[in-house]
């Protein structure tokens, strides 16, 4: 089966810029990412994303699964779950492993899903952690 692959374009756009914040993510209490090099991605009309560097986060608190989607934009995308956050954080952690060259800066780079987390903060960069 082929895939659809669609650019970004004024119909559909897709901006990612360095974020402006120190983003954090928490599951249980325990700081799950924690990154000053955080990207966020805003797509079209959805809520801005924020795409966390893997070498910022605690992969060893992140389970692989099976789960898989697709994106015409961004390519395939790989899920985590957080093993701290039991059920409810199943699959809350996406990746695209090899992103299409419209969005190839989000390569190496984890996103969360906000519900399936118990929070992700934002903080003034350089400001210390919690």
């Amino acid at each position: 089966m082929t895939k659809t692959v669609k650019i970004p374009g004024p119909d559909h756009p897709i901006d990612i810029a360095p974020a402006e914040s120190r983003v954090v993510v928490i599951v249980d209490g325990k700081v799950i990412a924690d990154s000053s090099s955080a990207l966020v991605l805003r797509e079209a009309a959805y809520p801005p994303v924020f795409y966390i560097p893997r070498a910022d986060a605690n992969m060893d608190a992140l389970e692989r699964t099976d789960h898989a989607t697709y994106c015409p934009y961004k390519g395939d995308c790989s899920y985590y779950s957080i093993t701290a956050g039991g059920e409810r954080s199943k699959n809350a952690v996406w990746t695209y492993e090899a992103p299409y060259a419209a969005v190839a800066s989000i390569a190496n780079h984890l996103a969360f899903y906000p519900d399936r987390v118990d929070a992700i903060e934002t903080h003034p960069l350089g400001s210390a952690a919690r």
